[in-house]
């Protein structure tokens, strides 16, 4: 139904799909407005109440004592085994739908970095796949404990902190990721993969429709810590995730990349100008459309143990991991994106 332009969602859409939908909608906004509105929320109900104000109190406490565990390996799977394989998640990647497909099997005793890209406007495909237990990525991958990683800055809001923690994530910085490689990993798991989407909030600002544009060539921290720890890198492609938004794009050195550049830099989240769908219509909104994104996992590269490896050693690898994901991606388009032979993969 098309009224003013504007595409309706029908009136007898199944129930199903309502709630995919709400679902998808409800991930959205936390991820949106979690950032802010933790802090908002938590200032009005300790200055503005009158006895929830002391429960906030305990709970800053609380934020206090905890305020390490990301860099910790944040919670335990007693913990996170409840919240992450529930009806929500399962409506939340049924929506796309998402997929997760294995090229090779990984040996279940050797520690792994999936490299993800693109990371997309909001990583959708490497969330549902490895924060939630739905694609059953632990029977994909037997053994291997699964570790997501993001921003610090996460684990230091109020109310979103709980959220992220309570999925399995935890810190993207080297001493986080150091804890995780130094520590073994958890009984009844044998190996460890630790999924990383490299490009960013930077690269959300280069993600359009039918383009898999991903920011790589300067960043070596992964390679350097894959060096030391002597682990094996694993080239991961979220193939469709960049169709699920259109975006206002902005070309290097224009204003408004300045500016976006500028926000980025200073609240460490890309400030995109985004349009996908709405709850009841099909025309523009925060919502991602409703299309396929599959999470490929390729083949793992072998890197060589160095304890303190030189740059030359660094770029040399780095350079050898560009040219195993390139040819990946290479290998796989083919399989899930219309017109392949006209996409390719765009390295900055």
């Amino acid at each position: 139904m098309e009224i003013l332009g504007m595409k309706f969602a029908p009136l007898n859409v199944p129930l199903e799909k309502r709630l995919q939908t709400l679902a998808v909608a409800i991930w959205i906004a936390i991820f949106i407005f979690g950032p802010f509105g933790g802090y908002l929320i938590a200032v009005y109900l300790l200055y503005y109440t009158e006895t929830i104000c002391f429960v906030m109190l305990l709970y800053f406490l609380w934020m206090y004592y905890d305020w390490d565990t990301c860099y910790r390996g944040g919670r335990s799977e007693f913990w996170t085994r409840w919240t992450r394989n529930n009806a929500f998640w399962r409506y939340f990647c049924n929506y796309f739908p998402l997929k997760l497909v294995k090229t090779v099997c990984l040996d279940p005793k050797e520690s792994y970095f999936f490299i993800g890209v693109p990371h997309g406007i909001f990583s959708v495909g490497i969330f549902g796949s490895f924060a939630t237990d739905v694609l059953k990525c632990k029977e994909t991958f037997p053994g291997l404990e699964i570790r997501l990683v993001t921003l610090d800055q996460h684990f230091k809001t109020p109310f979103l902190r709980d959220y992220v923690y309570s999925i399995g994530f935890c810190a993207c910085s080297a001493k986080g990721i150091k804890y995780l490689l130094s520590t073994p990993p958890k009984s009844p798991y044998t190996g460890k993969a630790i999924i990383v989407v490299v490009g960013g909030a930077p690269e959300a600002m280069e993600s359009l429709p039918d383009t898999y544009r991903i920011i790589i060539k300067k960043r070596k921290g992964f390679v350097k810590l894959a060096l030391e720890n002597g682990i094996l890198l694993v080239p991961v492609c979220s193939f469709g995730e960049t169709d699920l938004y259109n975006q206002v794009y902005s070309p290097e050195g224009s204003i408004l990349k300045r500016i976006q550049n500028y926000i980025q830099n200073f609240i460490g989240l890309a400030p995109v100008i985004i349009s996908g769908r709405g709850l009841f219509q099909y025309s523009f909104g925060l919502i991602p459309k409703r299309l396929p994104v599959t999470v490929v996992v390729g083949s793992p590269m072998k890197l060589p143990k160095i304890k303190e490896p030189t740059f030359e050693e660094i770029n040399k690898y780095h350079d050898q991991f560009i040219k195993h994901l390139t040819e990946f991606f290479d290998t796989q388009k083919h399989n899930y994106i219309k017109n392949a032979e006209n996409v390719t993969l765009e390295l900055l």
